[in-house]
């Protein structure tokens, strides 16, 4: 399935759009791909790197996809960087109780980018105890200009500050996989 963000309303962005593409397969991996429309001279993109765990990925152009099972208040976070960085963490309840979240394989990150079209690719296992339940899934992005302004885009926005943690964001259900 395909789903457009929307960039919070208290922020101009130069960008046109943001859409994801998300699938839970049946072994408990989450495939998405973003994909930005718009002029990427203006964007600031981190430079490639080693693909392993890092912090702070937030603070510059970065992807997240957070993850609960519903009815539930634990919940992941998953940040993807251009620069094939990732961090993924566990909360116990909302901003509470973060750790990092254990994996059995890190995040798979692809990158493609033209002039006008940036698109990254991650592919994360979930945690053992995921892969079979409903979950509520929150998708959003940072995007860093490069004029040092930072525009903040979601499936959707609580009202305030932007805060993808909030549970508004959440706002995208996938079945167990299997119909389970």
């Amino acid at each position: 399935m395909t789903i457009s963000l929307t960039c919070h309303r208290d922020i101009h962005s130069g960008i046109r759009s943001i859409n994801v593409e998300i699938e839970m397969s049946i072994d408990g991996r989450i495939w998405s791909r973003y994909l930005i429309d718009g002029p990427l001279r203006d964007i600031v993109i981190p430079d490639p790197a080693l693909s392993n765990r890092a912090t702070g990925l937030w603070t510059a152009t970065c992807f997240e996809l957070f993850a609960r099972p519903l009815q539930s208040s634990c919940y992941a976070e998953f940040n993807f960087s251009p620069s094939s960085q990732w961090a993924a963490y566990r909360f116990a309840g909302y901003r509470d109780g973060a750790a990092d979240l254990v994996l059995a394989d890190p995040p798979e990150i692809g990158l493609d980018a033209s002039e006008e079209h940036l698109a990254l690719e991650a592919n994360v296992t979930l945690p053992a105890e995921w892969r079979d339940c409903t979950l509520q899934i929150g998708l959003s992005a940072v995007i860093e200009e490069t004029d040092g302004t930072k525009s903040y885009w979601a499936l959707a926005h609580p009202l305030g500050k932007p805060d993808f943690h909030h549970p508004d964001c959440f706002a995208l259900t996938l079945p167990a996989p299997g119909g389970a």
